[in-house]
């Protein structure tokens, strides 16, 4: 993957980004989901005053994708004001994982452009599967 395909969908995920709802933290995080058709999803995190009905910003990428008819996840890109590049919780790893395969391409990244790609074994190792 070309770095210029690399920080166009970071700059994607920043735009998402801007539709974060998160009062509480203030810690603003976007997505970019690309499906089997090469079709961009967006998404942002989205908080609630009870903490754990709150979402993330990969899974409000990946079910906006899923309802549209997604079928597998080609690649995705996630951007937070972070030091380092992001890394989704356990929970969107899972969900994820619910839609990749070995070939996904998961690109991690931070405002500065910094990233780091992986696929979904590295991401998650041993991953819930039935």
């Amino acid at each position: 993957m070309k770095k210029e395909e690399i920080l166009k969908l970071l700059e994607e995920a920043i735009v998402a980004r801007e539709g974060s709802y998160s009062p509480y933290s203030n810690f603003k995080v976007g997505a970019v989901v690309v499906d089997q058709d090469n079709n961009h999803y967006l998404g942002a995190n989205i908080e609630n005053a009870s903490y754990g009905l709150s979402n993330c910003g990969e899974r409000t990428a990946i079910f906006s994708a899923v309802s549209q008819g997604l079928k597998k996840i080609k690649m995705i890109a996630v951007v937070g004001d972070t030091t380092q590049p992001i890394s989704p919780c356990g929970a969107c790893r899972q969900v994820i994982s619910e839609f990749a395969d070995e070939n996904t391409i998961i690109i991690l990244g931070n405002l500065k452009n910094d990233y780091k790609i992986m696929n979904m074994g590295e991401l998650l190792p041993y991953g819930f599967k039935l």
